[in-house]
């Protein structure tokens, strides 16, 4: 007999909760402990070809406009249905919006198992989705957070410590790992960065459209670190609006030839594999999954000292912490880096360990699937005999 559990997606777009919520499913119906099945609420992104190919069938749309029009009221009792008919047993939302529609509809279909998610440390809502929020916190039996900096936060808004589970972003390492073959010649040419004379390259990753990721502090850092390290260069990948003033601040600053945007990163190994070292300038995070992703390709880390990043990184062992808004300190601290590769390595390589350790997909999944059984077997064992049939 085996649980159905229901995961519950806002979209399918390539951000770090989506990739993660994906991820977490692939490595649940892969495992078989489990029926998997998805939902979301808007059918779009590139990761929903991914999970189509897993083949767990149907993955319905219940579209919102509003979660205060006649729209949100029938689309929750489709998915009250939906739940009921393919007898879940386990909800599992993952942001602000699909916590606000899931953790009511499901406990109106009596789903045993109600979890919440919550990611980041700071969200900025209206009094009315503060309202939602905290009711659909009071209706799930716990709340998934990704670190520890998210617990606090939580508990800072009211909620039990109890009632708060933490289970840390999982990376499969394969995304990170560049292939045997990959020549350094041809990875250059594929992101558009120049070969000679040779550079050391810096590298962000991080979307331009969300202010908080600060490109304006890594751009003054990279300054800072050219006066320093004449070779040095300075990538930017990601996508967003923000890319032209982006653009016309790196012209001010002098760096117009030595800063290289490459769109969004649809190749981390090939891309890590060719930075010395890697940073983020956030002043907000929950748990970030690049930093993860820097960690995985044994590359050293420069970051704001925000959300979970302490948690990941160790701070002068498998990389550095500088406080947001300091490109002083972050500069100082990429100049060492690039004049000691040695050390540099040696970072990179406790930060691969750690992830190996600690923040992989695999260790992801067992923190998930105890979760799942510890809330399941209490209520399980109280279930009528009729609903225990076969899955």
């Amino acid at each position: 007999m085996r649980p159905n559990v229901l995961h519950l997606l806002d979209t399918f777009e390539t951000g770090g909760s989506e990739r993660q919520a994906v991820q977490l499913v692939r490595s649940l119906h892969q495992s078989g402990r489990f029926r998997v099945h998805v939902a979301c609420l808007n059918r779009r992104g590139p990761l929903l070809e991914d999970v189509e190919r897993l083949g767990l069938g149907e993955i319905p749309e219940f579209p919102l406009t509003s979660f205060h029009d006649r729209n949100a009221a029938v689309q929750l009792i489709r998915f009250r249905r939906y739940v009921r008919w393919l007898g879940i047993d386990v909800l599992q939302t993952h942001d602000f919006y699909t916590n606000i529609f899931g953790m009511p509809a499901a406990a109106l279909a009596g789903v045993r198992v109600r979890l919440a998610g919550r990611r980041e440390t700071f969200r900025s809502c209206t009094r009315m989705q503060k309202w939602g929020q905290t009711r659909a916190y009071r209706l799930a039996h716990s709340i998934v957070a990704n670190c520890e900096a998210v617990r606090r936060h939580l508990i800072g808004e009211g909620v039990r410590n109890e009632k708060i589970v933490t289970v840390y972003n999982g990376l499969d390492l394969e995304r990170v790992t560049s292939p045997p073959a990959m020549r350094r010649q041809e990875a250059l040419a594929r992101f558009g960065l120049p070969a000679h004379p040779p550079r050391r390259f810096v590298t962000v990753v991080a979307n331009l459209r969300l202010r908080l990721k600060d490109h304006p502090t890594f751009l003054r850092a990279a300054r800072r670190v050219r006066q320093a390290v004449p070779e040095a260069a300075f990538v930017l990948a990601g996508e967003g609006e923000l890319l032209p003033e982006l653009r016309q601040y790196a012209a001010r600053l002098g760096l117009e030839r030595d800063t290289f945007f490459v769109g969004s990163c649809t190749a981390p190994a090939e891309l890590l594999a060719l930075s010395d070292v890697c940073a983020l300038s956030s002043t907000s995070e929950g748990f970030s999954n690049v930093i993860l992703e820097y960690m995985g390709a044994a590359r050293p880390v420069v970051a704001t000292d925000v959300g979970g990043a302490r948690e990941a990184v160790l701070d002068g062992e498998s990389g550095y912490l500088v406080p947001a808004g300091a490109d002083e300190a972050m500069a100082a601290r990429i100049i060492e880096l690039l004049r000691d590769p040695a050390r540099a390595r040696a970072m990179g390589q406790r930060g691969r360990k750690a992830v190996e350790e600690k923040f992989s997909s695999q260790a992801q999944l067992e923190r998930t699937e105890n979760l799942y059984g510890n809330l399941l077997a209490p209520r399980l064992a109280l279930a009528p005999a009729a609903e225990l049939g076969e899955s």
